[in-house]
């Protein structure tokens, strides 16, 4: 699914401008990857980061210690010897709403008319106030012909000031953020067969549900979990079977894979959900060479993703 160019981003930059750098930051640390001058395969470096330092989500502080997050992003990037200061910076699932909405039309390309449009029609549909909010937009497809729902609209807003938190870290860190990504369609991006795929992201505090088809997608779900562990593995289960059945009613048959992209291994995310029709497969499975730290509990899709055709 190469959608990373111009889609799923705060900060749009073109496919020839896309950083060689990306970082995923976490509760539990920050993975990066980088694509060293004249090479193609990326070196990844992890750094820890202390219990309560990322608190994400859409309202209140996210970064409830500065120096540590600035810290922990600042070692695993310069790990990695990054080309230059740009990179991509990962951000969890929680920290921001997505939102696949259906339009009979839209003005033409000017986002000037454009946004006014669509914080419209969000202003109900999110706990935090729209107007100035970071928003990003794609149009999935567009029905030349017209007609109800013609228009099908990909939007990812966040709060500005959480933005804000962590852009900053990344600039204290000495580094700047040149494209801002949610994790599940950073990792949606390292999916390369057009055909519909069922996809999970799971990380310690929400597991992200997707399917695609081609560069179009069908549905995207967050659900923020439980701490207690039973009932973490109940809903993990149930949102699975939904999105299961979910794909099976748009595409006419089961699916038979799971794209999984987590902080667990693909083998214990497959005994979790207990379901023998689906093959759970990593989206990008662990690299076997480029590792110049011991890798921490962060899935590698979402800097896979991230750096998909870059060169």
């Amino acid at each position: 699914m190469a959608l990373l160019s111009k889609k799923f981003t705060f900060n749009t930059a073109p496919a020839a401008a896309r950083p060689h750098t990306a970082v995923e930051l976490t509760p539990e640390g920050a993975l990066a990857a980088a694509i060293p001058n004249g090479g193609t395969t990326p070196v990844y470096a992890f750094a820890p980061l202390r219990p309560g330092a990322l608190s994400p989500g859409i309202s209140g502080t996210n970064v409830m210690a500065h120096d540590a997050v600035v810290e922990t992003l600042r070692s695993a990037i310069d790990q990695v010897s990054p080309r230059n200061h740009n990179v991509t910076l990962i951000v969890p699932d929680t920290a921001a709403r997505v939102f696949v909405l259906d339009f009979d039309t839209l003005p033409p390309k000017a986002p000037e008319v454009v946004y006014p449009v669509l914080r419209f029609r969000l202003r109900k549909m999110v706990p935090f106030e729209v107007e100035h909010a970071a928003l990003s937009y794609q149009i999935l497809s567009q029905d030349p012909g017209g007609g109800e729902g013609a228009v099908k609209v990909l939007v990812t807003i966040m709060p500005k000031t959480n933005l804000a938190e962590y852009e900053s870290c990344v600039q204290a860190a000495g580094y700047e953020p040149g494209v801002v990504l949610l994790s599940s369609l950073a990792s949606l991006a390292a999916l390369t067969d057009p055909s519909p795929a069922l996809a999970a992201n799971l990380s310690s505090t929400a597991l992200t549900t997707s399917i695609t088809s081609g560069d179009d997608l069908l549905l995207y779900r967050t659900l923020e979990l439980p701490a207690d562990n039973a009932t973490r593995v109940s809903d993990v289960q149930r949102n699975i079977a939904v999105a299961a059945a979910y794909y099976e009613d748009k595409v006419g048959s089961a699916p038979r894979e799971l794209h999984y992209a987590g902080a667990v291994p693909a083998q214990e995310f497959a005994r979790a959900i207990s379901d023998t029709g689906l093959n759970v497969i990593e989206t990008t499975p662990t690299p076997t060479t480029g590792a110049v730290t011991t890798l921490g509990p962060i899935g590698f899709a979402g800097v896979s993703g991230a750096l998909a055709g870059v060169a």
